[in-house]
């Protein structure tokens, strides 16, 4: 596979997820002697120039998982993942949590539980995604007070989970790895 596009899962020495990075990241990190190991599959092989003094040239095997080293931001269990549209509509599976229909991103919105002025927060525990038609009929109310069930309870991602809702085209192996890194309970085990 000669994918460019592939993103290259990076984790610290501990095997911790942390990033998704591109072939030219991991290339650096391959040559600045950062890698402490590799796991997953050779996902491509990048050739570099000619060596004028000895004639040889350069290469690198890239793989799908490298760890490497450093001293990296600590994850505590207090860990929220920045909230966004892009990443909410993908834990949700693009679902809208009140009719259960499933949605392309333009056709759906950022909907709190509880209202903003009714003291509702800007928070992971506290969105769904919902379609815009759901959204206007609830408008500014809790689902009980507009009579609508919601179907799931909004949960934080972990950090593995958030590394997983990141990334756009995800290997098989890389996906086996996340995985190992989800709570046992997690929603998003159900998806794989």
């Amino acid at each position: 596979m000669n994918n460019l596009n592939q993103q290259i899962l990076r984790t610290d020495v501990s095997g911790m997820p942390l990033e998704w990075v591109t072939y030219q990241d991991a290339v650096r990190l391959y040559f600045n002697e950062q890698i402490a190991y590799t796991c997953g599959s050779n996902i491509m092989t990048i050739h570099g120039g000619i060596n004028a003094i000895t004639n040889s040239r350069s290469k690198v095997d890239v793989n799908s998982i490298i760890a490497t080293y450093g001293n990296n931001k600590i994850l505590t269990d207090r860990y929220a993942p920045p909230l966004n549209n892009t990443t909410l509509f993908k834990r949700d599976d693009h679902l809208c949590l009140y009719c259960g229909k499933k949605f392309v991103s333009e056709n759906l919105s950022r909907d709190h539980v509880t209202p903003l002025f009714q003291g509702g927060k800007d928070l992971w525990v506290n969105v769904v995604t919902a379609c815009k038609r759901c959204n206007n009929a609830k408008a500014g109310r809790t689902p009980e007070q507009a009579n609508m069930e919601l179907l799931a309870i909004p949960f934080i991602p972990t950090h593995a989970e958030y590394i997983f809702l990141q990334g756009k085209i995800i290997l098989f192996d890389q996906m086996e790895f996340l995985k190992q890194h989800f709570p046992r309970t997690s929603p998003l085990r159900n998806r794989l």
